[in-house]
């Protein structure tokens, strides 16, 4: 099916192939007639041959406006899976694809996912800065404020990647000009209502932090990560704030600069979204509403990684997780792209599950083996880091693969189940920060489930 098209955040738009009709002079006069099964068959050769299950070709069928009513009057079977069983069992194996897997976006370079991973990490540099700014200042407008701008931004890049699938990078442009201000307007509004008595400090590096988290929502939506990565420089200026205390001015400055090029460069590339009219219709605004309760739920996790203490964001393993994000990032591609190699190699559906489930565990092992070693490394660099003991380790890996199995059902268009897992785990352990392990453990185990259900299935790899 290779008229679907794949947008960027892994949604799927289905345009299934058309079958081919027999038309009435075709068939040899006076013939008696055929088998009308063996006659669909026949027409459905090309498609039914690269099929691993029967499923497929009832997809097909379905697509072509074949009700159950017209199945059993014209070829007396139940309905479109009978007949799809039918089909598949006369229809003999094989494969018309090349062999080398077609350029498309899931084949990625590992060295971009690793660039997104550090603009991703980079901005803690920016909390190094200004903590000994806001000491006494309390944190909870700014995690107000932070916990706002992921949902917003996540649906935001959901949005603005559904109209960059449709064609139109116009209307993503002007969607990401309309909701990125609006984003740091939220977060900053938010951060001011949970700020008490003497916490202004604090709300102004808040408000600064939703300024920059709307920049670079554009920048990464729109595949600028390298402008980001220029903007971000600034605050590398605070590596010698791990040793030495650095002069107020200083530690003000480097943010503020920072912020004010990610801003710059973001207003750049949205000048198309000025121009662009406004379109008639568009993908509803609810369809982005997980993808925002996703990002929460899972912002939410990252941050009780680190000590089992929200307010704390400086610990190792929230930076080992937020670095993961690159490698993670490229072995969602690789698990995808050796997920479609298996479709032009395999020919049943189950050698598909078990192929399948050795790239899922592959992948998912090699995501985990590089957070341990960004974990561990982010222990010895961080100051004031605590040790990775056995709870907190396990407590990170298990966050790891809720984070990675999240990520993974998010991609195959299952981002429903995945965020309400993740939002009931935050929740659960917001409500009781000693569950931490438990609750991370439960919503793992249930994830790993939701994924094997549905991603061994050869149906949910078509495109």
């Amino acid at each position: 099916m290779s008229g679907s098209l794949w947008l960027k955040n892994g949604t799927m738009r289905d345009t299934l192939p058309v079958i081919p009709r027999q038309r009435a002079a075709d068939a040899p006069h006076g013939a008696y007639a055929v088998d009308p099964v063996d006659e669909l068959a026949d027409r459905l050769r090309a498609l039914a041959a690269n099929a691993v299950h029967p499923d497929e070709i009832a997809a097909i069928l379905e697509s072509d406006g074949m009700t159950d009513d017209h199945i059993r009057l014209t070829y007396g079977r139940a309905d479109s899976f009978a007949l799809a069983e039918d089909i598949y069992a006369r229809v003999e194996r094989h494969h018309t694809r090349p062999d080398t897997a077609p350029a498309g976006p899931w084949h990625l370079g590992l060295g971009g996912c690793l660039l997104r991973g550090l603009v991703f990490a980079l901005p803690g540099l920016a909390y190094v800065l200004g903590a000994p700014l806001l000491v006494g200042s309390g944190t909870a407008p700014l995690l107000a404020g932070a916990v706002a701008g992921w949902v917003w931004n996540q649906a935001l890049s959901h949005r603005a990647y559904s109209w960059l699938g449709l064609g139109d990078p116009g209307a993503a442009a002007r969607a990401l000009l309309l909701g990125a201000p609006a984003g740091a307007l939220l977060g900053s509004a938010v951060a001011f209502a949970a700020a008490g008595p003497g916490q202004w400090p604090v709300v102004l590096f808040a408000a600064g932090q939703s300024l920059y988290l709307g920049a670079a929502t554009v920048l990464l939506v729109l595949g600028r990560e390298r402008a980001l990565l220029c903007a971000l420089s600034p605050l590398l200026g605070a590596v010698p704030a791990f040793w030495y205390d650095l002069p107020d001015p200083l530690r003000a400055g480097l943010p503020a600069l920072s912020l004010a090029a990610a801003v710059v460069f973001a207003a750049l590339v949205l000048r198309p979204g000025r121009r662009s009219p406004r379109p008639r219709s568009g993908p509803p605004l609810a369809a982005s509403l997980p993808y925002g309760l996703f990002g929460l739920g899972t912002g939410l996790l990252v941050l009780y990684a680190g000590t089992g203490d929200a307010l704390v964001t400086g610990a190792g393993p929230v930076v080992a997780l937020t670095l993961s994000m690159g490698p993670a990032e490229w072995l969602l591609h690789r698990f995808r792209s050796r997920s479609l190699a298996g479709l032009r190699r395999l020919t049943t559906a189950r050698a598909f599950r078990r192929a399948a489930a050795g790239n899922l565990a592959h992948c998912l092992g090699a995501y985990l083996a590089v957070l341990l070693a960004l974990a561990a490394a982010g222990t010895q660099l961080w100051p004031g880091a605590q040790a990775l003991g056995g709870e907190r380790l396990l407590g990170l890996l298990l966050v790891g693969v809720v984070l990675w199995l999240g990520l993974l059902l998010q991609a195959f268009g299952a981002v429903r189940s995945a965020a309400a897992v993740c939002v009931l785990a935050a929740g659960v352990q917001t409500l009781a920060p000693t569950s931490g392990p438990a609750v991370s453990a439960v919503a793992a185990a249930l994830l790993t489930v939701l994924t094997c259900a549905l991603l061994v299935r050869p149906t949910a790899h078509r495109v």
